[in-house]
């Protein structure tokens, strides 16, 4: 396999897991709005701040946007300018997928195509400005569908193998930055509405689609050290830190093994992260350790993917570069 085929399986990947995690992050900020009726300032900031974008936005619109709910909106969704909107993501994506038509399944293919089609026209435009919550909606089926048919439509080998590495790197990053963010801000006011704290934690989990799994292993009260935890270090989580983890270096180990490719410091680098996820006690997840413990892996994340780069297609991405459609 060349390394240009396997660079564009794993942009593929990445964009497709990331242009789901927008809408979804989106879709559910929009609906806490509304039912918390928190003030703006409070809600809109930490997306962008998760984005990784925040220098970017700030200065291109200035601090004071950041708790404009139709600035964060747009700049998320609809920004041209910014490489990681909804509008970027599937379009990178949908680049990808053509560079490889003759890889990806013909029903990926069109998923990946239909949905960059759809996110162009005019009806994508009405639906921006009359119902968002659909638009998002309709991105999080495409996507979920794209990467359900990646799995049941293509041959289990190396192109694949590529493809769900950047998926689960990119969902590794996601749900640290994520998690980093809502705690700090939420232990910022911990204890003055314990009603409010209760949503805000359940609407974290919402965010990152584990609602349901987390109310199945903890039947008690919602707390910040639980969820934490849970988002963390659960095993059985596809969305959880320790589950994309050990999920990349099976995919890494066998791609490494079976096609006898570079790519040994990556799968070093994500065994280390391996172990001290595993010996990582539950209970020293509060407080400032939760932060450490986030800060450490995004940029165990980080390094891994600059290290796959590095080896398996001899490209070393500059800071930040992971964010810009390949």
């Amino acid at each position: 396999m060349i390394a240009r085929v396997a660079d564009h399986c794993f942009w593929l990947g990445r964009y497709i897991e990331r242009a789901e995690s927008t809408a979804r992050h989106l879709h559910v900020t929009d609906t806490l709005a509304l039912d918390a009726e928190l003030p703006p300032g409070r809600v809109w900031p930490p997306l962008v701040i998760v984005s990784g974008q925040e220098q970017d936005f700030v200065e291109r619109f200035g601090r004071e946007a950041l708790g404009v709910e139709e600035q964060v909106q747009h700049y998320l969704a609809r920004d041209p300018e910014n490489g990681v909107s909804l509008r970027c993501s599937i379009a990178a994506a949908r680049e990808n997928a053509r560079s490889i038509r003759d890889v990806v399944s013909l029903e990926v293919w069109q998923i990946v195509n239909e949905l960059h089609l759809f996110f162009s026209s005019s009806e994508a435009d009405a639906m921006y400005q009359t119902d968002k919550d659909a638009l998002y909606l309709r991105v999080r089926q495409s996507t979920q569908l794209a990467l359900g048919l990646l799995r049941s439509t293509m041959l289990h080998d190396t192109p694949l193998d590529f493809i769900w590495l950047g998926v689960l790197l990119e969902r590794l990053g996601q749900t640290a930055r994520l998690l980093d963010v809502e705690h700090h801000a939420m232990n910022a006011n911990h204890g003055q509405h314990p009603v409010l704290d209760t949503a805000l934690w359940l609407s974290l989990l919402r965010a990152c689609s584990g609602f349901e799994p987390f109310m199945k292993r903890n039947q008690g009260r919602v707390t910040g050290a639980a969820v934490a935890a849970f988002l963390v270090l659960e095993p059985s989580f596809p969305r959880s830190v320790r589950y994309c983890t050990t999920s990349a270096r099976e995919r890494l180990a066998t791609i490494c093994n079976n096609d006898e490719l570079p790519g040994r410091s990556a799968l070093t680098r994500l065994q280390a992260l391996e172990a001290w996820l595993l010996e990582l006690p539950a209970d020293s997840l509060t407080g400032e350790r939760v932060h450490e413990v986030l800060t450490h892996v995004v940029r165990e994340g980080d390094a891994v993917s600059a290290d796959v780069s590095d080896e398996l297609w001899g490209e070393v991405p500059e800071a930040g570069a992971d964010a810009t459609p390949q």
